[in-house]
């Protein structure tokens, strides 16, 4: 009886040792990154970028957005992982509205905003009290207004910056109108207006060419430069990290380019 105890007992010691000492447990798979995009271009380079990193072991799943607030709600959240379609300025603003703390990582592309005219074809034909539509989000309506100086439409009050609003113009000699909307929303009313100012990946969405299409457009080096961000406690992700080097790659510069033929340009 004693040694049959003993023999109990040693297989339990055993088997406990097995346990302990056996295979790991298999590793779970990686995650999908999750990665916002506005529909449009960014989502069309985003969908390059993701062909490169699955072909490279990385799995990323593309949420599509038609608005500018919730692309940043939704990472903040943690309902994504990233978001590719705001330049800094915008993000410094959203960041203090908000009261959250999105951060950069990395450059992405630019989109040089244009005016544009189902009227006009240029902006010297702008008659005395004549309406202009713009985004009306504080950091791309001060864009607007400042590519409207740059062409000689307006003046604004000096050392204003990035902050500029409707406020501050000092001069208007045309008299012009402006009519504030939503960003996509702003190509939709060229046919109530003279000149609409809208942002790149809305034009390209309503099927014009910026390049060609535009009657005035920012140039390719303005400092507008589109962002992939995230959040504080995601910028050590290494999935981040190998999405920032294929976005960055020189096949997604390459797709850009023959894309879109310079009315979206790389920002890194």
């Amino acid at each position: 009886m004693k040694k049959l105890f003993i023999l109990v007992i040693s297989t339990l010691l055993i088997l406990s040792l097995l346990t302990g000492c056996g295979a790991k447990p298999a590793s779970q798979p990686e995650q999908p990154l999750k990665v916002g995009v506005t529909a449009g271009p960014h989502e069309q380079v985003a969908e390059k970028v993701k062909e490169i990193a699955e072909a490279n072991g990385l799995k990323v799943e593309l949420v599509v957005f038609n608005d500018y607030v919730q692309p940043n709600i939704q990472l903040f959240e943690k309902q994504l992982d990233v978001n590719i379609f705001q330049h800094e300025p915008y993000l410094d603003q959203f960041n203090t509205d908000h009261k959250m703390d999105l951060v950069k990582i990395a450059s992405a592309v630019n989109f040089p905003m244009g005016v544009y005219s189902n009227k006009l074809k240029s902006l010297d034909e702008l008659k005395d009290g004549d309406q202009i539509s713009l985004p009306n989000d504080p950091t791309n309506e001060a864009r607007a207004l400042i590519l409207l100086e740059s062409a000689n439409i307006i003046k604004l009050k000096e050392g204003v910056g990035l902050k500029v609003t409707l406020k501050d113009i000092v001069a208007n000699p045309k008299n012009i109108k402006f009519i504030e909307l939503d960003a996509p929303m702003v190509a939709r009313s060229l046919e109530d207006v003279s000149v609409a100012v809208i942002n790149t990946n809305f034009a390209i969405e309503a099927g014009f060419v910026p390049t060609k299409d535009s009657i005035f457009i920012e140039p390719k080096d303005s400092p507008w430069v589109n962002i992939i961000v995230t959040r504080p406690d995601q910028q050590e992700d290494p999935r981040i990290k190998k999405l920032v080097a294929f976005y960055q790659s020189d096949e997604v510069k390459e797709f850009i380019d023959a894309t879109f033929e310079g009315s979206v340009v790389p920002g890194f």
